[in-house]
């Protein structure tokens, strides 16, 4: 059984592409949605979310783990190796290493978190890969909680706002390549390539859902491809937003669990 876990839905871009994949797996996803954002907050509290995240996943018997967090993913997924004792996944690795190999001119840019901007793990990453390249790295603060209260619409005036600010720098530095970093910036795919047309942009959940994909067989036994969604806070909320990430309305219940429990 596989676990999915995000600090609210954009964690369901990943999930969705794992379903693509792997047609016929189990999978339980959490979406923290009583603690977004976790990009602004300390490494220590987004280390302890992380285990909370991680623990209540195990017990719901999952084998392997897609960290579908940008964030979690640069601060706190080596913790989590350490201390738990099955295969954990990010985004941070899928995504630089399919960057690097899109780039025509060797600059990339990178749109993230606050925190996963101040850890450096793309930089780390794609700096093993090719040395070359310069990476522009842009912490965009406001572009989770935009998501999370659907303003989604390509045209939308705050996200058109907020993008002039943000990517005036990987503009400035004529990136052909943008990594979205945080598992929920592809929802603004639409809105980003008007800013930056012709720029290639690289969906972070949907590389690791790849990675994911290499190293799990595609069907477990007993396995019916049942997908369970668990969150934090309101269930009803997360349901009318979760199919505009997935493409399709959620069949399933939505359970809301009390994350601080574990």
């Amino acid at each position: 059984m596989i676990g999915i876990f995000d600090s609210g839905l954009g964690g369901l871009t990943a999930l969705r592409e794992a379903v693509r994949l792997l047609p016929g797996r189990d999978i339980v996803y959490f979406g923290d949605t009583g603690r977004i954002p976790y990009g602004t907050r300390s490494p220590e509290t987004i280390v302890r979310y992380a285990r909370q995240d991680m623990r209540f996943l195990c017990g719901e018997g999952v084998d392997v783990v897609l960290a579908a967090c940008g964030t979690v993913s640069s601060t706190a997924l080596d913790t989590l190796r350490q201390e738990f004792d099955l295969p954990i996944i990010g985004v941070v690795e899928g995504a630089a290493q399919t960057a690097v190999q899109r780039t025509k001119n060797r600059k990339i840019g990178l749109l993230a978190t606050g925190a996963t901007v101040s850890s450096g793990a793309f930089a780390r990453e794609i700096g093993a890969l090719d040395p070359q390249v310069e990476l522009v790295s842009v912490a965009c603060p406001l572009l989770v909680s935009l998501v999370e209260n659907g303003h989604i619409a390509d045209d939308d005036p705050m996200v058109e706002l907020a993008l002039a600010d943000y990517l005036a720098p990987v503009r400035e530095a004529r990136v052909d390549t943008i990594i979205l970093g945080c598992t929920h910036f592809p929802i603004l795919a639409g809105a980003i390539a008007r800013v930056m047309p012709g720029v290639t942009l690289i969906n972070s959940g949907a590389e690791a859902a790849k990675l994911l994909a290499a190293q799990v067989p595609p069907i477990g036994e007993g396995e019916t491809g049942r997908v369970r969604y668990f969150v934090s806070d309101s269930a009803p909320g997360f349901a009318r937003l979760a199919s505009i990430f997935l493409g399709a309305e959620i069949e399933a219940e939505v359970n809301r669990i009390e994350i601080e429990r574990f």
